[in-house]
């Protein structure tokens, strides 16, 4: 019923910048808090970055001052701008989204596919 589709990542250099963008749709009455997280191989998926419908934001420590979050409500999407990339940044990305469906549904949390994001040097 709600499906979120990526877009970006890549390869990118260490120091340089990436753009991801995942877009929710479907039968949408409301979107509670959008996220990013990310999992690198061995590894348990963490937190990256999540924002509230009122656009507060919490980061991970290890990337604040260097990614931002951002959402557009009337498109239902969320942004992660990612600077200063380094290499400990490497891992696939996941975006997800607590969703409240039309026709009184139910408040259920929703993952997008993952998208990998390699930095190197």
């Amino acid at each position: 019923q709600v499906q979120l589709v990526k877009s970006g990542g890549g390869l990118v250099q260490a120091g340089g910048s990436l753009r991801l963008s995942c877009v929710a749709s479907g039968r949408i009455f409301s979107i509670n808090t959008m996220g990013w997280y990310r999992q690198s191989p061995g590894k348990q998926r963490e937190l990256v970055a999540i924002i509230t419908s009122g656009g507060s934001t919490n980061y991970a420590e290890s990337v604040k001052g260097r990614f931002t979050i951002s959402r557009d409500n009337a498109k239902n999407t969320v942004y992660l701008q990612m600077n200063s990339l380094k290499r400990e940044d490497t891992a696939v990305y996941y975006c997800n989204a607590e969703v409240r469906t039309t026709g009184g549904g139910r408040l259920n949390l929703y993952w997008g596919q993952g998208t990998q994001v390699t930095v190197s040097s």
